[in-house]
């Protein structure tokens, strides 16, 4: 079976794309895809609008999850999305995921572009800009601890800001590619208290033209006890992936071999 991106770096957002695109041209019969490519790929909305919807397009398991960072200067007087307005906020290159999640973000809480000095650079340019005091916050997407945070966050005082309360339950509601998460008190230096925010998966996902039975076998195959063993004992994300993390924040149809499994698990009904 031809897959890719059999790492544990969650295959970003363009690798997400590449693989979206070869699961749909016949090249690959699975591969990693984050959880909001996926959806905006099968629906032909977001990133993807004007382009094909791969309407094909299923999932296999939701791995583990991609932690939206909202990062801020501690002294910019930042304590929710809400207090962005009128800030110099970073929300990542153009034409990334981040982008687009960013925006959607900002729009729950009643903001736009218009009501921030937005900025678009990559995560580690925007810590750059922080350091010199020319950056309030920015916006980045990935498993936590992430580098360029740990970093920043060793040198200068920053907070994680949460993405939590009626805007962020409603944001689920409306895209179901988003899950609650938490980064936990200690993740990064000065965090003294857990961050409510939101994730995207790393998903594994397929074509629906792919055979139930070896689809079946397969998740069946990623969650079972020697496997298990073998993701808990390797890198911290592997721990993530676990029966219980399988099935949340799917966004697109499960393909009916893993849908199958999950239901005999009892993890879905």
């Amino acid at each position: 079976m031809r897959s890719a991106g059999a790492g544990f770096d969650g295959g970003g957002f363009e690798r997400s794309v590449g693989n979206v695109n070869a699961i749909n041209g016949g090249a690959m019969e699975a591969g990693f895809s984050q959880s909001d490519v996926a959806y905006w790929a099968q629906t032909g909305t977001g990133w993807w609008e004007g382009q094909p919807a791969v309407e094909k397009l299923r999932l296999i398991a939701n791995l583990y999850p991609e932690s939206i960072h909202l990062v801020a200067r501690k002294d910019a007087g930042v304590a929710s999305v809400a207090d962005l307005k009128g800030k110099r906020v970073s929300l990542d290159e153009p034409g990334s995921g981040t982008l687009v999640d960013a925006k959607i973000i900002l729009e729950a809480y009643d903001l736009s572009e218009k009501d921030i000095t937005p900025e678009y650079l990559k995560p580690d340019q925007a810590a750059d800009r922080m350091r010199d005091g020319a950056m309030d916050a920015f916006f980045f997407v990935g498993g936590y601890p992430a580098g360029a945070i740990a970093e920043l966050a060793s040198q200068h005082d920053v907070t994680l800001v949460p993405i939590a309360g009626p805007e962020a339950d409603k944001l689920r509601e409306t895209y179901s590619f988003f899950a609650a998460d938490t980064v936990p008190a200690g993740t990064y230096e000065g965090q003294d208290a857990d961050a409510s925010t939101l994730s995207v998966g790393a998903q594994l996902v397929t074509s629906a033209d792919q055979p139930e039975e070896l689809i079946y076998g397969i998740t069946k195959a990623l969650y079972n006890e020697n496997t298990q063993k073998l993701f808990a004992a390797g890198h911290a994300k592997g721990k993530q992936i676990t029966l219980d993390n399988a099935t949340l924040g799917a966004g697109i149809p499960f393909h009916p071999g893993a849908e199958r499994f999950y239901k005999e698990a009892g993890k879905l009904e």
